[in-house]
């Protein structure tokens, strides 16, 4: 059963940086694709990141390209967010997510706060 513990969210002004991490157990953490998501108040859960399953390849919404950068640690099972330059509408609850073909598997989020 694989269990997602995702830690390192809070509250940081305007044009800081925070690292969030998601620590995986129960899997096989190199079978697997890791994502960040992220869900606003009144807002619909959006992709923020992605990391293939060996690490090679990242993807990240326009919105944050250039400022958050994803990566993953095989040896901790463990993948990480990096946000820098945060501005207030990066204000969420940031979600991982395990994926392996149809399979998928969420964490239980940790919040983010931005203030001006």
């Amino acid at each position: 059963q694989v269990q997602l513990v995702e830690s390192g969210g809070g509250m940081v002004q305007s044009g800081g940086s925070l690292r969030l991490s998601c620590a995986a157990s129960g899997v096989t953490f190199s079978n697997y694709a890791m994502k960040w998501y992220r869900q606003a108040p009144g807002k619909e859960r959006e992709l923020v990141a992605g990391i293939s399953s060996l690490g090679g390849n990242t993807n990240y919404a326009d919105s944050v390209k250039g400022r958050f950068t994803i990566s993953r640690d095989a040896a901790k099972n463990t993948v990480y967010l990096q946000m820098n330059s945060l501005k207030p509408e990066d204000t969420a609850v940031y979600y991982c997510k395990a994926v392996r073909g149809s399979f998928g598997s969420w964490g239980q989020g940790t919040q983010v706060t931005v203030s001006s």
